[in-house]
């Protein structure tokens, strides 16, 4: 593919790393990164002003949200329920009195005091009318990883209605992809071994779809000589602490792959490979020894092990 129909940009979003590979749209990277900016200043929960706050601060009265934050809470809501509550948003106050109550780069890496566990709520009280939606006393949302997925797959919907011949939109390791690829063939898709940071565990050919990795081996930091990290579990209020310390999951949409690894890692090895077929999604579950098992048609995406032998393909993102 000539070089002038190829675009690519690199910038900080949603505190992570976004990686936008646009090809026959390069006039359309700053619009997608405008999108992502404005996405992020409406689910944002350390912005004060964002639509996400101005819910959490207002329990028992109907709060109007645009289309994006509509669609994102009621997606959050169903992805609850079809976890049976494995994936749950109301996990705030949960990840507050973790330590989480800043972006992660302010976060104390050993925090004073005693840190009690909050169980989450459950959304079975969150309300839906119109455009508004009201949760009830006590519940407040953290959109999470299922956030930075709907926003992958909201730009790459977007650019694909703008023109472009293709997309791959990568939020912190949340990928959306779809149309054609720079070259030949469909995209490549890296995953990184959580256990040894720098070497990857796979690489998967995708030619519509999406990719997410949920991990307990990032974000974390220290309490009382513990190490602690940002994935709850919704049962105990307490970072999960089950076999499963990486689950990758292949979707068709990124927000959906994201709540089923975040859901199969809180189940664990066997109950969250079972998860993941019941849902009909490939995934690649890692126990902390670096077993590894996969759900699902996993092998049918898989281009590229270590295993294989010679070099890994190029990434896509």
């Amino acid at each position: 593919m000539a070089a002038e129909s190829l675009a690519e940009s690199r910038f900080r979003v949603m505190g992570s790393t976004g990686h936008l590979l646009i090809t026959g749209g390069v006039d359309l990277v700053e619009p997608a990164r405008g999108l992502l900016r404005e996405l992020e200043l409406l689910w944002s929960r350390f912005r004060p002003e964002s639509e996400l706050c101005r819910l959490n601060s207002a329990p028992g009265t109907w709060v109007p949200l645009s289309p994006p934050t509509l669609a994102l809470v009621s997606r959050a809501v169903r992805a609850w329920d079809v976890t049976g509550g494995l994936f749950d948003p109301t996990v705030l106050p949960a990840l507050e009195a973790a330590g989480y109550d800043r972006t992660f780069d302010e976060v104390a890496r050993e925090l004073p005091g005693s840190v009690r566990p909050v169980p989450a709520f459950g959304c079975s009280g969150i309300e839906f009318r119109d455009d508004a939606v009201r949760l009830p006393p006590g519940v407040r949302l953290d959109p999470g990883g299922i956030g930075k997925g709907y926003a992958a797959d909201l730009v790459a919907q977007w650019l694909r209605a703008a023109g472009a011949d293709g997309a791959c939109v990568n939020l912190g390791g949340d990928v959306r992809v779809w149309g054609t690829p720079p070259g030949t063939g469909a995209w490549s898709v890296a995953v990184e071994d959580e256990t040894r940071p720098g070497t990857d565990t796979a690489w998967l050919s995708l030619t519509d779809g999406a990719v997410a990795t949920s991990t307990r081996l990032r974000r974390r930091w220290q309490w009382q000589g513990e190490e602690r990290h940002h994935l709850i579990d919704p049962a105990t209020g307490s970072p999960a602490a089950g076999d499963a310390v990486t689950v990758t999951v292949v979707a068709g949409e990124a927000h959906w792959a994201e709540v089923l690894a975040k859901a199969a890692l809180i189940a664990g090895p066997e109950a969250g490979a079972e998860l993941l077929e019941t849902h009909g999604v490939a995934g690649l579950l890692v126990t902390e020894d670096g077993t590894a098992r996969s759900a699902g048609p996993w092998e049918r995406f898989v281009s590229w092990t270590p295993s294989s032998g010679g070099t890994s393909p190029a990434s896509a993102g």
